[in-house]
């Protein structure tokens, strides 16, 4: 169960870099295009594959009646799940057509 903690620990990694990008395209500065391009690309692409393939890798192992916890700590599943939200919020709230109106 090795592979669960490695891929926790990137999809939190990819977690952290889509709330920069976020926050890069909130604040839309001129900044340096190649580091941006990068951090963007982790979070938006990397980030909106792994982070639900995680958590949902999560419920799997949770079903199969093993101990989550003693593979990987709380923290990370309750950051990758925190991950998560943000994502479904960004992708349904944020980019509705109808919130851009009026």
């Amino acid at each position: 169960m090795r592979w669960l903690l490695f891929l926790s620990r990137l999809a939190f990694i990819c977690g952290i870099a889509f709330l920069v990008s976020l926050g890069i395209a909130m604040a839309k500065t001129e900044n340096n295009e190649p580091i941006s391009s990068t951090i963007i690309m982790i979070g938006y692409g990397m980030g909106m594959v792994l982070v639900p393939f995680t958590v949902l890798c999560y419920l799997l192992v949770a079903f199969s009646k093993k101990k989550l916890r003693q593979i990987v700590p709380l923290w990370l599943i309750i950051a990758n799940i925190i991950f998560l939200c943000v994502l479904v919020y960004y992708i349904f709230y944020l980019n509705d057509p109808y919130y851009h109106q009026g």
